[in-house]
């Protein structure tokens, strides 16, 4: 499916039916359009057993975990088994 209205929204999506033993339907797309301060925003996605997941650049994303604390995860995934 494919459309575009006059005010510029353009969207794109297909999708197709899965066959397993928890039937659904796999789907992917995206849609584009101007921001109220006229800035093209563009999002992908694609929607399936792992949920909807959507991809761009003005999607807000986690900042990087800082270093001491990725050592400590590290540790403490090393160590678990001591306990």
């Amino acid at each position: 499916m494919v459309f575009e209205t006059e005010n510029g929204i353009s969207v794109q999506q297909q999708g197709a039916p899965v066959l397993t033993e928890d039937s659904g339907t796999i789907a992917s797309g995206s849609f584009q359009f101007s921001s109220p301060e006229g800035v093209p925003v563009a999002i992908s996605y694609v929607a399936d057993e792992n949920g909807f997941q959507p991809s761009g650049d003005v999607l807000p994303t986690p900042p990087p975990i800082p270093s001491n604390i990725l050592r400590s995860l590290e540790y403490n995934a090393a160590h678990a088994s001591e306990e």
